[in-house]
């Protein structure tokens, strides 16, 4: 393999000297992984992955709550080019899932690729080297997996050191960014006032403190997500078996039951590991077929028009319905949304709506007003139904709740783009700034912005989806990027940047369409933040595979090599002595006027005798040519 395409060591003598990657990843994350295993599958190991937290998974290392499942059936949660044929179940637990990552990585051997516990802080393009700058903060072991927040507070009490080792300079001709988006969690929220006078521990769920004693507490939970679904239940049973849990919700969530997987769930627990592994394409078919069942789900609900609106109702009909079987009568009309369901993110549970029933579980729209050192204070008044609505029958009176832990499930920060990596392109302007200037957050079909050159990006502005599996988005994105990178590993390409006129038209189709969605529907959701959606993908999954199959060649600037040049400039004249080739025959079908079959047979021959050897003779000239050029 020649220099330019190898890791090494750039003046290793020097004080100037760097280490050089061919391929920087930022991330270890399932993005990152299934990045990882492709390259590995291109015949290409020369890449590093650099990951803040102190083990791959992403999320799935990070978020170790009580419960902590995928809520999309496992089948439809793996790679398509290596899926897993024994998942315990259809739903598995997140140390599974991990573990199924994990294996991921050993399986194409690039675990000594992943580099854990060092922090991608700055990214900066060097225009006359045309690579990039990137600034690599290691850390101590373990504190890249606290919040930003949490290291901050540590860094103020016990000094920098506490956090951060040292820096180190390193460049790249290729930087992907697979920083995921569930990874930062959102704060206390500010409207609660008095937090640093209770005295007992306070987390957010995707921090889980596990040296917490549950057992006889009280406890207070603030959110209603989808985490939020999954821990409660587990918080009054064995082996936490709390005294109580009040749960705060600001707006009822659209409950959805869990799809039941074929013969039931004992049945596919006991023998789909068996019949996938054993049966040739079946756990390919039963892939495609939650595919299919989450592909249906967005031309009945998300897409926006007459039909959609009439088959939204009909659900949400019968999801109230589902709610007044499950839950008690007082919790009734707080947990019916006021918004089209798709608004905000369903929650798929079958247990949460049943715990309701359990004495020890309290829900409640009041909000916080007071916290103190044992108890929380909630009321007077309420924050859903709206206080305006007189017809509402939700209380309003105050109430002291004892209170010995808090735990926090109010979501992420999802609008926050890459952050907090600082990104400076062509010019040495920030992206973060490019964003203000032109509305919010964005990238050309989620993965690439112009004016930073040779960046792409796995799972960036505009990817995620409402009824869809993230794995599926994320391996359309990864082939996308490996076309790109292929070209400049193959010595064809100096640098990939998609055109800026590209990138606004998108983003002003994306922005429009999101506007007239379901997602702009009467809800307050994290898809979205001052009218800006940078968030949701305004099309089926569908429409986006076909768009990741099939790049639009014309909407990228490419600054070719000179072997580069010479084999687009073959290309060229191949493709016009072809289309030469079809009009001869086409002429010589007409002339001749003896019937379809010898036309055809005339046309073969034609292709034969001239196109083909003109082909073969040209692409073996080129390739004399091309192997004699330097790189």
């Amino acid at each position: 393999m020649s220099p330019p395409d190898t890791i090494r060591v750039v003046n290793g003598f020097s004080k100037d000297a760097y280490t050089y990657y061919p391929i920087l990843i930022v991330g270890a994350g399932e993005s990152a992984i299934a990045l990882g295993a492709r390259l590995k599958e291109e015949g290409f190991d020369q890449f590093r992955l650099f990951e803040r937290q102190a083990g791959i998974g992403g999320t799935w290392w990070i978020n170790r709550y009580p419960g902590v499942a995928c809520d999309v059936p496992a089948a439809f949660y793996s790679f398509s080019f290596s899926l897993n044929y024994k998942w315990t179940s259809l739903y598995p637990e997140g140390e599974e899932i991990y573990n199924y990552l994990e294996h991921i990585t050993e399986k194409y051997q690039f675990v000594d690729k992943i580099q854990v516990n060092t922090d991608v802080s700055e990214l900066r393009w060097l225009e006359d080297e045309q690579l990039w700058e990137a600034t690599l903060t290691h850390m101590v072991p373990g504190t890249g997996d606290l919040s930003r927040k949490a290291m901050n507070q540590r860094i103020a009490e016990y000094g920098r050191e506490s956090v951060y080792l040292r820096q180190e300079i390193v460049r790249a001709r290729i930087v992907v960014s697979c920083a995921g988006g569930l990874v930062e969690p959102n704060a206390w929220p500010s409207s609660i006032p008095g937090r640093d006078s209770f005295e007992g521990p306070v987390f957010h769920s995707a921090r889980w403190d596990h040296s917490v004693d549950f057992n006889n507490k009280n406890v207070v939970v603030i959110g209603t997500g989808c985490s939020a679904a999954q821990f409660v239940p587990r918080l009054i049973k064995k082996p936490y078996n709390a005294k109580s849990v009040t749960q705060v919700m600001r707006s009822p969530p659209w409950v959805v039951p869990k799809a039941v997987p074929p013969g039931g769930k004992e049945k596919y627990e006991r023998y789909s590991p068996t019949l996938f592994s054993n049966i040739p394409g079946m756990a390919k078919l039963f892939r495609f077929m939650c595919f299919a069942a989450g592909e249906s789900d967005w031309f009945t609900i998300f897409d926006d028009n007459s039909w959609n609106h009439k088959t939204r109702k009909k659900l949400e009909l019968q999801m109230v319905d589902r709610i007044k079987e499950m839950v008690p009568e007082k919790y009734h009309e707080i947990l019916t949304p006021d918004y089209a369901i798709g608004c905000k993110r369903r929650i798929f549970d079958n247990d949460w709506f049943l715990s309701l029933n359990d004495p020890k579980i309290e829900l409640t729209t009041k909000p916080i007003t007071k916290v103190s050192p044992k108890s929380i204070t909630i009321g007077p008044g309420r924050v859903y139904p709206n206080m305006d609505d007189s017809n509402s029958k939700a209380p309003i009176d105050e109430e002291t709740i004892p209170a010995d832990v808090i735990v926090l499930g109010n979501g992420f920060e999802v609008t926050t783009w890459l952050h907090p990596l600082k990104i400076r392109g062509k010019g040495g302007k920030y992206m973060q700034d490019v964003w203000d200037e032109r509305g919010g957050p964005q990238a050309y079909l989620g993965l690439a912005m112009d004016g930073f050159p040779n960046l792409f990006i796995v799972f960036g502005p505009n990817t995620a989806t409402g009824h869809s599996s993230v794995i599926l988005a994320s391996e359309n994105m990864v082939e996308y990027n490996i076309k790109m990178i292929k070209k400049i590993l193959h010595g064809d390409v100096k640098t990939i940047e998609v055109k800026k006129d590209a990138e606004v038209a998108w983003t002003k189709i994306v922005q429009e369409r999101n506007k007239g969605s379901v997602f702009n529907n009467g809800c307050q959701n994290w898809y979205q933040r001052d009218g800006w959606n940078a968030t949701a993908y305004p099309y089926s999954q569908i429409d986006f595979t076909f768009r990741c199959m099939f790049p639009k060649w014309s909407d990228w600037e490419m600054q070719y090599t000179r072997k580069g040049l010479l084999k687009k400039q073959v290309r060229q004249a191949c493709g016009v002595i072809l289309l030469l080739g079809i009009i001869a025959g086409s002429f010589a079908l007409r002339q001749r006027g003896s019937g379809v079959f010898s036309g055809l047979q005339s046309l073969n021959h034609l292709l034969r005798s001239y196109v083909k050897q003109g082909l073969f003779s040209a692409m073996g000239l080129v390739n004399t040519i091309i192997k004699k050029l330097p790189d």
